[in-house]
């Protein structure tokens, strides 16, 4: 796992039947084709490719006036600049990009934002937090891994083999990013702006990401909504060296409750990964109630006897954890356990090798 990355988590294991979701599309674009659907009127979706099991990103091309706002971008990768490159020609038809939104910090986001603007001459719109903690992991740009990172997953239970996995692998998250734009356009939570004409609020969650952005447009009922709800898959929250105590489980299941407070049910929700779909709240509910027993299983377990982070992967997720995504989903046990504890329901105490040993409270 590259530091940051955002990748696939299988879902939570033994989560309750799915809620059930329509896909109004019977046919989506195809990567990196230059072609796209319209969802809304002026609104393109098209889709460009990624590495790994999700295979591609949904980005979004918004008519602005004499241009496009194009949301989220892929990552910087020759395949994706070429998908670009046909879009600009085919489904935008030669007129220019006039500003650039990206949701939240992950390559597979913001990747190519840098290129894009500059080509264009455009902005850069995106939260503070998520811009500032982006150029942060960039400059860890082949950086020897620090022994924070090292001590952390020691805590956490790896052994030698994973430890000099990290340690090789640390700083890759820059390489699939282009050069930043050196200034941007920040983006703070409730505000409105327009977009070829019509208002768009911006929805600011956490837990995925730092301040992550979602945007929602009630005319034409759309909710842009980035990796902060995903039709079939859930969205991974992970505690990281930088921050070892943070309860980002938390935050993101206050965002999501947030979230539909907020955002009516009735939305059309464009996500960053699957397909666009209607039943956002009943979405929610079935992600919110997925972690709560997951949690609740865990604790239970933590009752029967002290565990480290790496014990409790069949807890959470229904797939073997093998090399490719030990990191993420230590992160994201990380993560539960974290939230435990913030509630007071499990502590953690290190042995004389300094690894944490969770147990009930």
């Amino acid at each position: 796992m590259r530091d940051g990355f955002d990748t696939p988590e299988e879902p939570v294991a033994h989560e309750p039947r799915r809620a059930r979701l329509t896909y109004p599309f019977e046919v989506a674009p195809e990567s990196g084709s230059g072609q796209a659907v319209e969802v809304a009127p002026g609104v393109l979706w098209l889709r460009q490719p990624l590495g790994g099991s999700l295979g591609f990103i949904n980005v979004w091309a918004i008519e602005d006036g004499e241009g496009w706002t194009i949301v989220d971008t892929g990552m910087a990768t020759p395949q994706t600049k070429d998908g670009w490159r046909a879009a600009f020609a085919d489904a935008m038809g030669g007129r220019p990009v006039t500003r650039v939104i990206v949701t939240h910090l992950h390559p597979d986001h913001i990747g190519l934002a840098g290129w894009m603007t500059r080509k264009f001459d455009c902005r850069l719109w995106m939260t503070r937090l998520e811009y500032f903690q982006c150029r942060m992991l960039v400059a860890d740009t082949g950086r020897e891994a620090p022994q924070d990172g090292v001590r952390f997953y020691q805590a956490a239970g790896w052994d030698e083999a994973a430890i000099e996995h990290y340690q090789v692998k640390f700083g890759g998250f820059g390489r699939a990013i282009h050069a930043l734009p050196d200034s941007y356009r920040r983006m703070v939570d409730g505000e409105t702006f327009e977009i070829g004409g019509r208002p768009w609020t911006v929805v600011v969650g956490s837990g995925h990401s730092p301040e992550h952005a979602c945007l929602w447009q009630p005319d034409l009922k759309l909710l842009i909504s980035g990796d902060q709800v995903l039709p079939k898959i859930s969205s991974n929250v992970s505690v990281f060296p930088t921050e070892p105590q943070a309860d980002p489980m938390n935050d993101w299941l206050t965002s999501l409750a947030r979230l539909k407070t907020i955002v009516p049910e009735d939305v059309l929700v464009l996500p960053a990964h699957n397909d666009p779909f209607h039943g956002l709240h009943s979405r929610i509910d079935h992600l919110i109630a997925g972690h709560e027993r997951a949690l609740g299983r865990l604790e239970k377990n933590l009752g029967e006897a002290p565990r480290r982070a790496i014990d409790v992967f069949s807890l959470l997720f229904a797939r073997v954890i093998g090399p490719d995504v030990l990191g993420m989903a230590t992160g994201e046990a990380v993560a539960h356990l974290n939230c435990l504890v913030h509630r007071g329901s499990v502590t953690a105490e290190p042995d004389d090798h300094g690894v944490l040993w969770y147990r009930a409270a």
